[in-house]
């Protein structure tokens, strides 16, 4: 998938404005890159668009440990939009990477971030 069709996807399911979606979708990976281990953000960043590569380089090896409303918060804080607002916009990007990346590659994605995050793609389905 090919960045201007990334975005365009969080967009539409974020129902959002491509800026918005934008912003989302970088501040959503960055905290993502915070919460996997850095050789799954490795893999991950590799069947990413170039554009968002930079966004999945982890700041530490070992994940965080922390959930979806922490996550959540954490978009926020990097975007300025409401809590409830980011929630919506993590699930949207979520599903997006679902969409753009190989299937066992999203799998082993979610089997880092838990059941909680799974219900949250699978609910967006």
């Amino acid at each position: 998938m090919q960045y201007k069709e990334f975005i365009n996807a969080v967009g539409r399911r974020a129902g959002l404005p491509r800026d918005e979606a934008e912003a989302l979708t970088h501040a959503t990976l960055r905290v993502l890159a915070e919460r996997i281990s850095g050789g799954e953000a490795e893999d991950l960043k590799a069947q990413m668009p170039k554009e968002l590569q930079p966004d999945l380089i982890p700041p530490q090896e070992e994940a965080q440990r922390f959930g979806a409303d922490d996550f959540a918060r954490r978009v926020a804080r990097w975007t300025g939009i409401s809590e409830a607002d980011a929630g919506a916009g993590v699930t949207a990007v979520l599903a997006t990477i679902r969409d753009a990346v190989d299937p066992g590659e999203f799998d082993d994605v979610l089997a880092q971030l838990g059941r909680e995050f799974a219900e949250l793609v699978d609910a967006a389905t």
